[in-house]
């Protein structure tokens, strides 16, 4: 199955020798699940020739904002409705979850809560499954058509699901405890206040369901669909 992977961001350059750039991480991430990757840097105007060009898709992160005034964010969003309007599988990452929503006619907003930064914990089906985070603005009006999954206290609308085809999270599940420690120190410092980021660090060495998270993804890209 091929999977085209848009990327619209990238890691710090100090970690990506070590980690990866964000393109890299889902390969890693869904490695030995049978797929093949494309990569297309829609930050940098390149896009695939259509919605068919790939078997199922994959959003990433992004340290802009899905509002903000990129040339790249139109033609991503017609590219989102497109893929939605053909039933191929779509998953989101963050800036991915929260473009898609936006795309499809839900709002996107800085949180006035502030940051979530490192592990957390959300409820999806009864069970508690815990990620990596590193975000502000969250998704705060629904499209029509969006069913939460998942969720807590700080970022309601944390897992959404679109239809059979599209499943977006907020968290990471890509990020290693190891980078978000580099992203603290690299990103983090004078953006992020010191408080959530020193609790984030001392709790880097607590487990995160990625083999999991990773798992459920293949699944759901690979399934069959009506």
């Amino acid at each position: 199955m091929r999977i085209g992977i848009l990327q619209t961001g990238r890691a710090p350059d100090a970690l990506i020798e070590t980690s990866g750039d964000y393109d890299q991480m889902f390969r890693t991430l869904l490695d030995g699940h049978g797929f093949e990757f494309e990569t297309y840097a829609v930050l940098d105007g390149v896009f695939p020739e259509n919605a068919d060009t790939a078997d199922g898709w994959l959003i990433t992160g992004s340290r802009f904002g899905v509002y903000e005034d990129h040339n790249w964010i139109p033609p991503l969003e017609q590219l989102i409705r497109d893929i939605h309007a053909k039933g191929l599988p779509m998953v989101g990452i963050c800036f991915g979850h929260q473009i898609i929503a936006q795309a499809l006619g839900g709002r996107v907003e800085k949180y006035d809560g502030g940051w979530a930064v490192g592990r957390v914990e959300y409820q999806q089906d009864g069970r508690t499954i815990a990620m990596n985070a590193w975000h502000q603005d969250q998704v705060t009006k629904l499209p029509d058509g969006a069913r939460v999954l998942g969720g807590n206290e700080f970022c309601a609308n944390g897992i959404l699901a679109y239809g059979d085809n599209i499943w977006t999270v907020q968290p990471h599940p890509e990020f290693k405890s190891d980078f978000v420690g580099g992203l603290i120190e690299k990103r983090g410092r004078g953006v992020v206040p010191d408080p959530i980021l020193d609790a984030a660090r001392n709790a880097l060495e607590q487990p995160i369901d990625t083999d999991e998270i990773a798992s459920f993804m293949a699944s759901f890209l690979k399934k069959e669909r009506a």
